[in-house]
């Protein structure tokens, strides 16, 4: 798409920090970054969500989330990592083509992912759980 912010990164007319790039993939720092590392893995091919993301695709993301994961671990020594994606605009999603977020937690950085769990009802969970399984088939 002529008019997506990741896809012009993608395509090298944005310039980036990049720290990793094959012919299906870019790795870069984030420019808005919610803690010290904060990094991107985008698909250079456009693809709005995860729901338009194809099996192969999101293997092979996930491949490279894992060894870029453990590299910057190995470099910049944080605790914990928060592995992020959204989709949809209800979901957070802000930028339309699909980004995973690779986010370093250090003690006391202030960055807050969190929801309030709630108990569940076992009955909706079996009539959720049935319909889904359904659902895959």
């Amino acid at each position: 798409m002529s008019d997506c912010i990741l896809c012009k990164i993608a395509k090298g007319e944005i310039p980036s920090k990049t720290i990793y790039e094959d012919n299906q993939f870019k790795v870069f720092l984030d420019i808005f970054p919610g803690s010290k590392g904060h990094t991107l893995i985008i698909p250079k091919q456009h693809v709005a969500n995860i729901f338009e993301l194809d099996e192969e695709t999101a293997g092979e993301l996930f491949k490279i989330a894992t060894k870029v994961a453990k590299g910057m671990k190995k470099v910049l020594g944080f605790e914990g990592m928060n592995i992020v994606q959204n989709n949809g605009e209800i979901a957070g999603q802000t930028i339309f083509h699909f980004h995973l977020h690779l986010i370093p937690r250090y003690k006391d950085d202030q960055v807050s992912i969190k929801w309030e769990p709630k108990e569940a009802d076992q009955a909706v969970l079996q009539e959720l759980r049935d319909a889904l399984v359904e659902g895959l088939k």
